[in-house]
């Protein structure tokens, strides 16, 4: 057997298979519908190319000895587990390139007629590239959210001191804070950021999960800075693609939305989370239409954002809590509710007690944790 066909034929197989996989993910993790069809147009483009240039699958089939191909056996540890869909995605990713810069060289080796696929291939590979850079970012940091309850932090709504109120509420149940204060100075942002993560870190949250992840509002700096886990962004903030530019997959990256256009294009983006609302009236944030909880259902229906973490925000409380999770909420964000009570850690325990009274204990998206190491 000609060992240049063998190889054509191994690495086209492996590099239809990768483009699948990345192809699987864009459609049903990242419901990206655009990249979903350019991947596939790459994978029927790798076989039309082989085809027009005399390399058809009747041809490579023929050279193919598997029971005799001494790679079969060889495996590297990482390759028996992934860490996540991201992972997974990675990999191909990678693989695909692999394999397609192995048909180029291949097809070159040969001459004549099939080396007229080098170029055709060569083309594809570049494609690739741009198609794997959008699934990556599309897919987010690929770190766990879990969290059903988020209390913002804001020093002018608190009733007691600022850090107190954040204490309180880990204890009451707070599985998430995000500080979210919009006219201090940087330097004494960074220090309310520093000195809100190491209160996060050494608490356990009142309903026994361990450590309470923290949120920046607006600023990605600030949170890198501070070691916080992730900041969340309003529709006139930095757009997530420039957070991936600057924080990598370091940062959970949550995105404000209040319709189904809003959502979809923050998770095509790669938001790792939704911020849905407002759910009902506030006085905390001047928002002139209410989503109400219509809006929360029908992001529960959409067979893409069904699956996006989620936190229901704005003018939640003890008692309007309940109505959500009874909707299929899994989380949800308070601020003036629990900064304002004079017991914030019983305000917390008593939104935490929606999801145990509906019998939804622990929600859809976990129990309350950190969140994981980020990927690479």
């Amino acid at each position: 057997m000609d060992p240049t066909l063998r190889i054509l034929d191994a690495a086209a197989n492996r590099a239809r298979e990768a483009l699948r996989v990345m192809e699987d993910a864009a459609r049903f993790a990242a419901g990206h519908a655009a990249l979903t069809e350019d991947l596939k147009e790459l994978r029927h483009g790798l076989v039309t190319a082989l085809e027009d240039a005399g390399l058809g699958r009747t041809l490579l089939a023929a050279h193919r000895d598997t029971p005799g191909d001494v790679g079969t056996g060889i495996t590297a540890p990482a390759e028996s587990s992934r860490a996540g869909l991201r992972t997974v995605a990675l990999a191909a990713g990678a693989r695909a390139g692999e394999a397609l810069r192995s048909v180029e060289e291949c097809a070159k080796a040969l001459g004549g007629r099939p080396a007229g696929a080098a170029p055709v291939v060569e083309a594809l590979r570049y494609r690739l590239y741009s198609a794997e850079q959008t699934l990556i970012l599309a897919l987010g940091s690929g770190r766990v959210v879990r969290w059903r309850l988020c209390v913002l932090i804001t020093e002018s709504l608190c009733a007691r001191p600022w850090l107190d109120v954040a204490a309180a509420a880990i204890k009451g149940g707070a599985d998430c804070l995000q500080l979210r204060e919009k006219n201090l100075e940087d330097r004494e942002l960074l220090a309310r950021a520093r000195a809100l993560v190491a209160a996060a870190r050494g608490a356990t949250v009142g309903h026994g999960g361990s450590g309470t992840a923290v949120i920046i509002n607006d600023r990605p700096d600030i949170a890198l800075a501070a070691g916080a886990d992730g900041v969340h962004l309003g529709q006139t903030d930095l757009p997530v693609r420039a957070v991936r530019e600057l924080a990598g997959a370091r940062l959970i990256v949550g995105v404000s939305t209040s319709c189904i256009d809003e959502a979809r294009s923050a998770v095509r983006d790669g938001a790792d989370y939704l911020g849905l609302g407002p759910m009902f009236a506030t006085t905390t944030k001047d928002k002139p239409e209410l989503r109400g909880p219509p809006y929360l259902h029908e992001v529960l229906a959409d067979s893409v954002l069904a699956p996006v973490p989620h936190l229901a925000i704005g003018g939640i409380t003890a008692i309007n809590a309940g109505e959500l999770v009874q909707g299929g909420c899994r989380g949800v964000a308070v601020s003036g509710a629990v900064c304002g009570a004079e017991d914030p850690r019983a305000a917390c325990a008593a939104i935490v007690k929606a999801w145990e009274n509906s019998g939804r204990n622990p929600p859809p998206n976990g129990g309350p944790c950190r969140p994981s190491a980020p990927s690479p």
